[in-house]
Parts: C-alpha cells; structure tokens; sequence
C-alpha cells in the first residue's frame, strides 16, 4: 500500500484535531529508513503543552491504525506545535506572536519590529508593529497583505520596555517617543 499524501492525512486528522481545539497548521511525510515519519503540527490558544498534545498524539494513532491508513507498512507519528522559526503567514499566528521581535520583509525591505495587536477595528487584514525609532520605539500598521515574509526572532538580552508596552497596547510606554503612531505606506 503506497503512503498516503499530505493531503489525504490532513483530511483524516483534521476533523480529531479541530475537535480537541487545536488549529492544525502542518502535515509532513517523510521517508525514515523502512518507515514514513509522519508530523502532525498543531497549535491552539493558548500554546498546548505536552500533555494535550500526548492525548492527541494516542488519539492520531488509533484513528489512523484503524483506518488502515498505511495497510502493514510501519510509520512513526510525531505531534508537535510549531517552532519558534514557524513563518507567520496567517492572522492567528501573529495574535499568537504579540510581544515577540520579528524579522520581516516589507515592500522587498527587511524590517525589524515587536509584534503588537491585530487591528480588527481599523483593518482587520493589518497588524501593528513596534520599530525603533528616535527618539523612541513607534507603532506602524501594517496591512498583513505587504508583509512578503515574517519570522520569529529568538532574543537573547533584555526587550526595550518602551516596544513590550506599546506592543502590549500600552501607550503610556515611558520615555519620549514612545507611543508614536503612524500608518505604514
């Protein structure tokens, strides 16, 4: 029996996925050696922990052993939530992001920022983003739209308090500047 598609697998997992709340963002199938690794990516408000993603992982397996899905061809499922490199490509991954720096090109530029909120009032299709600036960190929106990649940053020193303010949606960030916004163009 050939291994099932990406396609086929998501289509049988989603629907266990979905009801434990999860948001299943990725199914990879890999060949490993005489077995096919398959990876199961999900994530959820707030970020699951080990143990939710156990009990989906036990009930993955049972579903696809009882559809047959791979006949008596071995296959090692992993259930994970995305790294911390996961590209953010849809609006829930970057509500999810809030607070955290992100690389991201914009209008074929590379731009730097602090993920801040979601505008859904203004422009639900828009973000804001916390940019240093003089003489303080300043708050652009940006449409979702012009924003070609973005990705997560690890940090290994201390955030400006100023960006984690703003981008918390607190615009009295201390210090002058901070708080400035303007619409990104």
């Amino acid at each position: 029996m050939p291994v099932p598609s990406r396609e086929d697998l998501a289509g049988i997992v989603a629907p266990y996925v979905e009801r434990r709340g999860f948001d299943l963002e990725e199914v990879r199938v890999a060949p490993a050696g005489k077995r096919s690794l398959i990876a199961v990516v999900v994530d959820a408000d707030p970020a699951p922990d080990i143990d939710a993603l156990a009990t989906l992982s036990h009930e993955l397996s049972e579903v696809l052993d009882s559809a047959n899905t791979f006949g008596q061809a071995p296959y090692v499922l992993e259930v994970t939530s995305p790294g911390v490199d996961r590209p953010l490509t849809a609006p829930r991954h970057w509500r999810r992001a809030r607070g955290r720096k992100v690389l991201m090109t914009v209008g074929g530029e590379a731009m730097r920022g602090r993920v801040g909120a979601l505008i859904p009032d203004a422009d639900p299709h828009a973000v804001e983003v916390v940019v240093p600036g003089k003489p303080g960190p300043e708050v652009k929106q940006i449409p979702l739209a012009d924003i070609a990649k973005a990705v997560v940053q690890v940090e290994f020193s201390e955030p400006d308090p100023r960006e984690v303010a703003l981008a918390r949606g607190t615009r009295d960030a201390g210090g002058a500047g901070g708080g400035h916004k303007e619409q990104y163009k």
